[in-house]
């Protein structure tokens, strides 16, 4: 267990917090400057819904915390022992259908108990009957049996979109975002698909209703130091948790993400939703997005030679075809 290397970093960003608005960082014109390739890994492991019995605790204690510590440890342990190609049992089991050599891990774990930080209990408000039919519409044709086309496959699985939220909260890997910015506008591109955001910061209005977007349309604007962006039009068709899973909000759509510069590597980011179509109530999520040395984002060739859609496709109806001999 690495407990200095963690107790220093805190230490550490304890007294990056410090720089304050007169300090921070700034363009040529003078905006404040998020320019960089962040990554969310260190909240890899934080879950999207705070456990019940830890309440309305924000974070974790300093044995929770150990624990926290001590299995990303010997988990990092195990991936740089690789494992015998015999020998698959011993996988990661979080891995789910990746190799464990694919997974990204923390360098120093987050302290949080949840991304959702509010409602104070860290768990999303109750679905409105509209969304629990949507809710209840996708688990549906998820748990049909054999796919009988692509559309029963999710966007990610298509290649398509993780929607906005999904493209930005940590998964197992592929985290990386990166921001550019320019006079008047911020560029906002994900790692996973690789979808950019032009976010004009001009005060220039939304499209109109009848434009609908999977990543919706977006303005922003400074508010002092934190870059405050509205998106509306969404389609709805993308889910609001991890690579678009989760509940599917509707077009009424309205989210605001605030991003400001905590230190000089490291971005605080969180994003609330308003979907009164689908939660009884808005509800935000947040996390840190920080400046890792070396690391990059390379292309996302989802499409380039990947047989997966088409042969999943195909498996089913061999399958289909084997039972109906059997009769």
């Amino acid at each position: 267990m690495r407990t200095a290397g963690w107790m220093a970093a805190g230490a550490a960003a304890l007294v990056s917090v410090a720089l304050n608005a007169q300090q921070a960082l700034r363009t040529a014109w003078g905006d404040p400057d998020f320019t960089g390739t962040y990554t969310s890994d260190n909240s890899i492991g934080v879950p999207f819904e705070r456990p019940t019995e830890l309440g309305d605790r924000a974070e974790l204690t300093d044995d929770e915390y150990a624990t926290r510590v001590d299995a990303n440890e010997e988990q990092i342990a195990k991936d740089q022992n690789p494992l015998p190609e015999s020998d698959f049992s011993a996988e990661d089991p979080s891995a789910i259908n990746a190799s464990r050599h694919w997974l990204e891990r923390p360098d120093v774990p987050s302290r949080a108990t949840s991304l959702v930080v509010d409602p104070p209990n860290g768990r999303l408000p109750e679905l409105t009957p509209a969304g629990q039919q949507r809710f209840a519409e996708r688990r549906a044709r998820r748990a049909r049996g054999l796919p009988a086309s692509y559309t029963d496959f999710s966007n990610y699985d298509r290649c398509l979109t993780r929607g906005l939220v999904g493209s930005i909260v940590p998964v197992i890997y592929g985290n990386g975002t990166q921001i550019v910015q320019a006079p008047g506008v911020v560029v906002i591109r994900n790692e996973m698909i690789h979808e950019a955001r032009v976010i004009p910061l001009d005060g220039s209005a939304h499209a109109g209703a009848g434009v609908r977007l999977w990543m919706g349309d977006s303005r922003g604007r400074f508010d002092g130091d934190t870059l405050v962006i509205e998106t509306t039009n969404f389609t709805d068709r993308t889910g609001l948790g991890g690579n678009g899973n989760g509940a599917v909000h509707s077009d009424k759509l309205t989210l605001v993400e605030r991003l400001r510069r905590i230190d000089t590597d490291t971005l605080r980011y969180e994003f609330t939703v308003n979907d009164p179509e689908t939660y009884k109530r808005p509800w935000t999520a947040a996390f840190d997005l920080d400046s890792e040395p070396g690391y990059e984002i390379y292309e996302y060739a989802c499409h380039e030679g990947n047989l997966g859609l088409a042969n999943m496709l195909s498996a089913a109806r061999a399958e289909e075809r084997a039972e109906a001999a059997k009769r």
